[in-house]
């Protein structure tokens, strides 16, 4: 399965890709801090999943998932919030997004989560 990474914090970016990396069925193709650059290549890239900050450099992860989700096939869209509204799940989730966690407290279910996908993939 790949995997794109979009995170405003460099931080969270490289915990991910350590959470990742012990996955065999998981490749990472691109990670970038940037909305731009985000939708660009995620566009480009055609990930089968996407791990996507709701708050980028340069705009918002929201109008990242509006423009992927636009394209068909789209990929399975992981939200990631550090200050994780209803507002924000409730919007994350009209536009497409297939989950939605907080990132203080629900990182590892990411890994669980794109395990279980991988295998269902492979």
């Amino acid at each position: 399965m790949k995997v794109f990474i979009a995170y405003g914090l460099e931080i969270v970016r490289e915990r991910l890709k350590v959470m990742l990396g012990e996955l065999k069925d998981v490749q990472i193709i691109g990670e970038t801090e940037d909305y731009a650059e985000a939708a660009e290549s995620i566009l480009r890239l055609k990930p089968d999943g996407v791990i996507l900050d709701v708050h980028l450099s340069g705009g918002g992860g929201i109008e990242v998932l509006e423009e992927i989700k636009k394209n068909e096939p789209s990929p399975v869209v992981i939200m990631l919030a550090n200050h994780p509204s209803f507002e924000y799940r409730k919007i994350c989730q009209e536009l497409g997004a297939n989950y939605f966690f907080d990132r203080s407290t629900e990182l590892d279910k990411i890994v669980d989560l794109l395990r279980r996908l991988a295998r269902t993939r492979a």
